[in-house]
């Protein structure tokens, strides 16, 4: 029987374990005392780039900005994005050595890698995201497929716990639909997935990672003997991949008290296809880069005159220990007004430099197209996005790129 006849018929399951050699990462003072974790066991950003407004304050300023004509409502009227039915493999054979990723809408992406594993990340197959089925930012564009639609999902992996990002109904369809499917978060979310019900589930903090082992299960219904190994090697009778949780600025609650309760994260994925070659992913979930001051507003906040901005150096460390990498799913949208968004939200200039950092040879853009979250025109970004590529004769096209949402791209 063939490789791609028996990895395609096999039932697998999962094994998390500890890797033999652990990848490299920062030895400065902030990662060794882990310099998020506060005295009260909560998270907050450590790096002078992070701006921590109050909600008061951020409402107010709102308020004043809407009195003052300055607020922006977002034009939805179709057509915006465009959305196409996706196509997915239908079992774990590749054509090729690439990695293929599809674009659900705003930061859910679903990953096919040739090694056979096959990756949803921050999926929200909801309408609203919101903890309420009647109010809420609305979908302007249509979800493109639904859960029952993918054939595959070995791993989920969760950035945040904000509603955009992480859906109690998709969840547990996805548990339920997909019973072998292992879930992935950052620290202080795994009791939340407890409490739904799921114990298939990994939490990580920064820098941490384990190894995923998905074992074909035998004729009689028990799981294949497979060894683990020290990186992430592709096997006759299985597949392993490493996951790696790494930071990025941002912050995370689900109601108006837990602020900071639970971790946020972007994450790294790395396998091997079946030629032999290395094929690793970052996924950048939700994340800020600097924090702009109100008196920019209006302005050019990447003028001469903001040089001197602090600039988050998390994406240095990820490219330099844990980098390169061959895709970044990157956050370009949900930016405006800058002086309240830009320290947990990246514009299209902070997304490039976040690429360049954490050494991604492609990009794809996520965070954008699907719900109205801030002022920015909904198509605003993409347009961005090629300015700032143009900045660094980076082509427009080809190697930081958007695409439809269900469409699927080759890397």
């Amino acid at each position: 029987m063939s490789r791609k006849m028996s990895t395609s018929a096999l039932i697998y399951a999962a094994t998390i374990s500890m890797p033999a050699t652990a990848g490299a990462r920062p030895e400065d003072e902030l990662t060794r005392s882990r310099a998020w974790v506060n005295k009260d066991g909560k998270f907050a950003n450590p790096w002078p780039s992070w701006n921590d407004q109050t909600p008061y304050k951020i409402g107010m300023g709102l308020i004043k900005r809407k009195f003052a004509g300055k607020a922006n409502s977002p034009d939805t009227t179709p057509p915006t994005v465009p959305v196409r039915k996706p196509e997915f493999l239908s079992d774990r054979s590749h054509t090729n050595d690439k990695i293929r990723a599809t674009w659900l809408g705003h930061a859910c992406y679903y990953v096919e890698f040739p090694s056979g594993l096959r990756v949803l990340f921050d999926p929200v197959f909801e309408d609203r995201c919101s903890p309420f089925s009647f109010m809420g930012p609305k979908r302007y564009t249509e979800s493109p497929c639904q859960i029952k639609d993918i054939p595959i999902i070995d791993a989920v992996i969760i950035s945040h716990a904000h509603y955009d990002h992480l859906s109690y109904p998709t969840v547990v369809e996805i548990s339920n639909s997909h019973p072998e499917a292992h879930f992935f978060v950052p620290l202080g979310n795994k009791k939340w997935f407890k409490d739904c019900g799921i114990t298939q589930c990994t939490e990580l903090d920064w820098w941490d990672e384990v190894d995923f082992t998905l074992s074909p299960k035998s004729s009689d219904g028990k799981r294949a003997s497979i060894s683990t190994t020290g990186s992430a090697q592709p096997q006759e009778d299985g597949i392993t991949s490493r996951i790696s949780c790494l930071p990025c600025q941002h912050t995370a609650n689900r109601g108006l008290t837990d602020r900071g309760a639970t971790l946020w994260a972007s994450w790294a994925v790395t396998t091997k296809s079946p030629t032999g070659s290395e094929k690793k992913l970052w996924f950048g979930g939700d994340t800020g880069y600097r924090a702009v001051p109100e008196e920019a507003d209006g302005k050019d906040d990447w003028s001469e005159e903001y040089a001197h901005l602090p600039q988050c150096p998390a994406f240095k460390d990820i490219g330099k220990y844990r980098g390169p990498f061959d895709l970044g799913l990157i956050p370009i949208g949900a930016y405006s007004p800058r002086w309240v968004m830009s320290p947990m939200h990246a514009n299209p200039r902070d997304s490039v430099e976040i690429f360049r950092h954490t050494k991604c040879e492609r990009a794809l853009g996520i965070h954008w197209g699907t719900w109205v979250l801030t002022e920015e025109d909904v198509l605003e970004p993409p347009r961005k996005l090629k300015d700032a590529l143009k900045l660094y004769s980076i082509p427009e096209e080809g190697v930081f790129d958007v695409c439809d949402i269900g469409e699927s791209r080759e890397v």
